[in-house]
């Protein structure tokens, strides 16, 4: 089923995405994603798309990226693409809204990933930084681990943590949706 247009937002930080083409829009080549995100001190974790080309083209206002441990500030009409298994983290520390477009390539499940974070976001299942505890990051690691893993630890020490964590979050109650 199509999600074209379809826009979730996350109540936690302000950042709206809107799906402009999905997986199953594309055969899965492709996820094209309009993004407005806030002025905020708060960074996303570094993190690496293990098997997807991202790329970010800013339409408004500025995001600061570092990719591999550089900084680099995109402004209206410049773009970034960030080859799969590139450790990075974008932030808006800027004083207006910036407006993106993301993309990813293959589109995976990553529209999911999004669906399913922002949702934890509007249960209140996220800290004041926007993140998610560590029973809850266990199940979300290992249901997405294919299109996001934290950059560190190495990836063979995160599977071991989430698996045996990943019990006990469900016998609390824990899950993704």
């Amino acid at each position: 089923m199509s999600q074209e247009h379809r826009e979730i937002r996350n109540p936690r930080t302000g950042q709206r995405m809107r799906f402009l083409l999905t997986a199953a829009d594309t055969g899965g080549e492709l996820l094209r994603i309009e993004t407005v995100n806030p002025p905020s001190g708060v960074v996303e974790p570094l993190h690496v798309h293990p098997h997807q080309e991202s790329r970010a083209e800013v339409v408004s206002g500025t995001l600061r990226f570092v990719v591999d441990g550089r900084e680099r500030r995109l402004g209206p009409g410049e773009a970034i693409t960030i080859l799969a298994g590139t450790p990075h983290h974008f932030a808006n520390d800027g004083a207006e809204d910036a407006v993106a477009l993301q993309e990813f390539r293959p589109a995976m499940r990553t529209a999911e990933f999004f669906e399913t974070y922002f949702g934890m976001a509007e249960r209140g299942e996220l800290d004041e930084q926007g993140k998610p505890s560590l029973l809850r990051s266990a199940l979300l690691g290992l249901a997405f681990s294919e299109e996001i893993r934290l950059a560190s630890p190495p990836w063979p020490l995160q599977r071991a943590i989430y698996a045996l964590l990943a019990p006990i979050a469900r016998m609390r109650g824990h899950s993704l949706g």
